[in-house]
């Protein structure tokens, strides 16, 4: 399913045309947060691929990337229910790798959504920044 990935057509507010850039939104699917952040892009023709990431959870490589990228304190969700549920000794005393670590082994500890593509990885769904047009 993501092996041949369709460039989204993202059209920034100065471009003549529309230009092209792969697009990967990552979340849940019965995020709300996703779900607004999913349907924004289709309004605006921003052609993306989805991951759903308790269906296919991130390979530690890509969340590394996204903590390097965005820090850790940025991806983990600590207001999540899963966050919640987790044994005081997994919510106390963490720092990036024990972050990476409760992240792979529970995928809905990202918080949502986070989108990689040409202008690299962002985290949350915010209309005004993103009707700006993504960065080059």
């Amino acid at each position: 399913m993501f092996g041949a990935r369709a460039p989204d057509r993202t059209i920034h507010p100065d471009a003549k045309a529309p230009t092209m850039r792969a697009l990967t939104v990552y979340g849940l699917k019965t995020c709300d947060t996703t779900r607004a952040a999913r349907k924004w892009l289709d309004a605006h023709g921003v052609v993306h691929a989805f991951r759903d990431v308790r269906e296919e959870p991130f390979d530690r490589a890509t969340l590394e990337r996204f903590v390097r990228a965005l820090g850790w304190e940025r991806v983990l969700n600590r207001r999540s229910t899963t966050f919640r549920t987790l044994d005081a000794a997994d919510r106390n005393g963490i720092d990036e790798a024990k972050a990476i670590m409760l992240m792979v082994a529970h995928p809905a500890l990202m918080k949502r959504p986070l989108v990689d593509g040409a202008h690299g990885p962002m985290v949350g769904f915010d209309p005004q920044r993103w009707a700006a047009g993504f960065p080059s």
